[in-house]
């Protein structure tokens, strides 16, 4: 069964389907922190989504980090590794890309299992 989450126009949030959570980008409600601020608000959003699809951290498969400046590598690092659960960390991938908004300086796609 496929179940769509906070879907709209464009896209959804989160889709379910066969027991594996798929996340849309993930990015900071208030651009106006810095890296670690935006890390931050961005891993509370996937917590809570997450726990929407009955998933946690704890069941992350994959995880694709895009950093608008990859000079923030090690500060986004800092936050991800107080966030990430010991023994649990996922695959994953850092790059820098130049994000849809400017003041973006982080997005994060997600995949876990269920």
């Amino acid at each position: 069964m496929l179940q769509r989450y906070e879907t709209g126009p464009r896209m959804s949030e989160m889709t379910l389907h066969h027991g594996v959570c798929y996340l849309a980008g993930q990015i900071a409600e208030d651009t106006t922190q810095d890296i670690k601020g935006q890390t931050r608000q961005v891993l509370a959003e996937i917590d809570r989504l997450l726990a929407l699809g009955a998933s946690d951290k704890t069941k992350i498969l994959r995880a694709e980090i895009y950093l608008a400046d990859i000079g923030d590598f090690a500060a986004m690092n800092e936050v991800w590794d107080e966030w990430v659960a010991p023994g649990f960390t996922p695959a994953r991938a850092t790059v820098e890309a130049k994000l849809a908004c400017p003041d973006w300086k982080i997005e994060i796609v997600i995949t876990a299992a269920i």
